[in-house]
C-alpha cells in the first residue's frame, strides 16, 4: 500500500501555537509534531508520499529529513487548491510513475490516533476492499453526537470481515448535522464520523475523476513526467473537496467502521479533552499553580510559571509574542479572533517568532528601533548563504557548537563564548561541517532590520 500524507490547512482554530507560516501539523502539540506521528504511524503500511504548499516546502523536507525519507516522495502544490487536486495530483504523480495498480490510502497529515494496532488493522482490511476495485472510508465510531464532522451512513450487511473489523456498503455521506440530527445518528448506530481518510485503487480513484470532474483529471493529464508544467495546470484549476467532488456521488463505495481513539485535534477544546498520557509540556517541572481554581488546561510557554486563581474552565494558552485565553467550550471563536488580528495588520496573525529555514532556523529575541537580536540555529552539515547587508552590522556569539564563519573570504572557527563582529557590507555567511547542531546568539546594529537586507552571492537553495 502506498499511503499519500495531505499536509495542507492552516489550523487557524489552534493559534497562536498553530498560524500560517508553521501550522499545527509541524508544530509539537503532543510531544513531536503531528506530521511525524502520522509519517511514522504509516511507515508500518508503506513509504508514505506527500503532498503539501510550495509555501511549506521547507518545514515538509525538514520532517522528511528527520525520519530518513527522501526528500523525492514529497510533491508541492504550486498553491492549495483543497483536497481533491491534492488527491488527483499524486493519483497522476502514481500513474505517470508505473503505479497505477497499486493501492493507495489518504491520510490527513494533522490527526490523532492512539490505537495504531486497530489502525492499521483496518487498513489491512481496506486494502483487501480496494482490491477488489471498491473506494473506503474509514468510519469513526462516533462518541458523542458530535455537529462539526461529516458522517457516513452504513448498510447492516457485513461486505467483508477481519477479526472483529467488518466492511460495510456505504449508504451515502451526510453534511455537518445539526444537534438534534447529530443525535439522531449516534441514536440509530450506523453512522460514522467521516474522517477523510480513504483507501482505493490508483486506477479506481483516476476512473471517478476522470467520470466526476472531467475538467480537473483533463488538466493534470497534461503533467509532465518531471513536473515542470504543474504550476501553469494548477493556475488553471479550481478550488474543490475530494469529498464534495467525489465521495458524495460515487455510486458504490465501502466503509469500515472503527475505534481507533481519534482526533483532529481542531480547537483547543479538542486538545484540552486529551488523555494526559498524549499530551505533552515543554516544562520539566509543574508551571502550573492554582488557588481555588478548577477544571483549567494551559498549554505553556517553555517553563514560565502560571497561576490561577479564582476561575474555572479556562483555556490558557502561552507563546512567546501572543497570550490567549477562552472559556471552555468557546475555543471555536478563536479563528473569528485570527480574522480580527489580521484585519488589523497584526504579523502575530499568521507569523511566529521563529522562522525555519533550509540550513536551520532562527528565534527573534528583541525587536526595537535600536537593535534587533536573534538566536540561530544551524543543522547539521548546512551552511548559510554568502551574503551581505546594507543597512546594518551584526555580532555574533557562538553558544553551542563548532561552527566555520566565512569573512570576506577568510575562514574563522570561534568556539563556544567566543565572538565574530560582521562590519557592515562585508560578505559573510556560517557553516557547520560538524554532525552537531550550531548556535549562535545574534544583535543586529543599524537603520534597518528587515529580513529582505540580504545580497546573497552563493547558496545551496537556489536563493542567490
Amino acid at each position: 500500500m502506498i499511503p499519500i500524507v495531505l499536509c495542507g490547512g492552516s489550523g487557524t482554530r489552534l493559534w497562536p501555537v498553530s498560524r500560517a507560516a508553521c501550522p499545527k501539523q509541524f508544530v509539537d502539540l503532543v510531544g513531536e509534531s503531528l506530521l511525524a506521528k502520522t509519517l511514522k504511524r504509516l511507515r508500518r503500511l508503506g513509504e508514505p508520499w506527500v503532498v503539501a504548499t510550495a509555501e511549506s516546502r521547507t518545514l515538509t523536507l525538514r520532517a522528511l529529513k528527520e525520519l530518513d525519507i527522501a526528500g523525492e516522495r514529497a510533491l508541492f502544490e504550486p498553491v492549495g487548491r483543497n483536497t481533491a487536486p491534492a488527491v488527483a495530483l499524486a493519483c497522476r504523480w502514481l500513474e505517470l510513475a508505473g503505479l497505477g495498480e497499486e493501492v493507495a490510502g489518504i491520510f490527513p497529515a494533522d490527526h490523532l490516533i492512539a490505537d495504531e494496532e486497530n489502525f492499521h488493522a483496518a487498513c489491512r482490511l481496506a486494502v483487501q476492499c480496494a482490491e477488489q476495485g471498491e473506494v473506503v472510508t474509514l468510519g469513526i465510531r462516533p462518541t458523542i453526537a458530535a455537529t462539526g464532522y461529516g458522517y457516513i451512513e452504513a448498510e447492516s450487511e457485513v461486505f467483508a470481515q477481519a477479526g472483529e473489523l467488518t466492511a460495510h456498503r456505504s449508504l451515502g455521506f451526510r453534511e455537518k448535522p445539526d444537534s438534534a440530527t447529530a443525535e439522531s445518528f449516534l441514536a440509530a448506530g450506523n453512522f460514522y464520523w467521516n474522517a477523510g481518510m480513504f483507501l482505493f485503487r490508483v486506477s479506481t480513484m483516476a476512473e471517478h475523476f476522470a467520470r466526476l470532474m472531467p475538467q480537473l483529471w483533463s488538466a493534470l493529464a497534461e503533467l509532465t513526467a518531471d513536473g515542470s508544467n504543474l504550476e501553469q495546470i494548477y493556475s488553471k484549476l479550481e478550488a474543490e473537496s475530494l469529498d464534495y467532488g467525489v465521495m458524495e456521488h460515487l455510486r458504490q463505495q465501502v466503509v469500515i467502521p472503527c475505534s481507533i481513539g481519534w482526533s483532529d485535534l481542531g480547537s483547543w477544546d479538542e486538545m484540552a479533552r486529551l488523555d494526559p498520557a498524549e499530551a505533552s509540556t515543554s516544562a520539566d517541572a509543574p508551571v502550573l499553580f492554582e488557588q481555588n481554581a478548577h477544571g483549567n488546561y494551559l498549554f505553556p510557554y517553555r517553563d514560565r510559571l502560571y497561576g490561577l486563581v479564582g476561575v474555572e474552565d479556562l483555556l490558557v494558552v502561552d507563546t512567546a509574542d501572543a497570550l490567549l485565553i477562552a472559556r471552555k467550550g468557546a475555543s471555536q471563536e478563536v479563528k473569528g479572533l485570527v480574522e480580527q488580528l489580521r484585519a488589523a495588520g497584526r504579523s502575530e496573525a499568521t507569523e511566529h517568532v521563529y522562522e525555519h529555514r533550509p540550513w536551520g532556523g532562527f528565534e527573534i529575541l528583541r525587536d526595537t528601533a535600536q537593535f534587533k537580536s536573534k538566536i540561530l540555529w544551524v543543522d547539521a552539515g548546512q551552511q548559510l548563504s554568502y551574503q551581505s547587508h546594507r543597512h546594518r552590522a551584526e555580532h555574533w556569539v557562538v553558544v553551542s557548537g563548532h561552527p566555520e564563519v566565512v569573512l570576506d573570504d577568510e575562514v574563522l572557527r570561534p568556539q563556544p563564548g567566543e565572538a565574530v563582529y560582521i562590519p557592515l557590507g562585508a560578505k559573510h555567511r556560517i557553516r557547520n561541517p560538524t554532525d552537531e547542531p550550531v548556535q549562535i546568539v545574534e544583535v543586529q546594529l543599524g537603520t534597518y532590520f528587515g529580513e529582505d537586507d540580504i545580497i546573497r552571492y552563493e547558496d545551496d537553495y537556489d536563493r542567490a
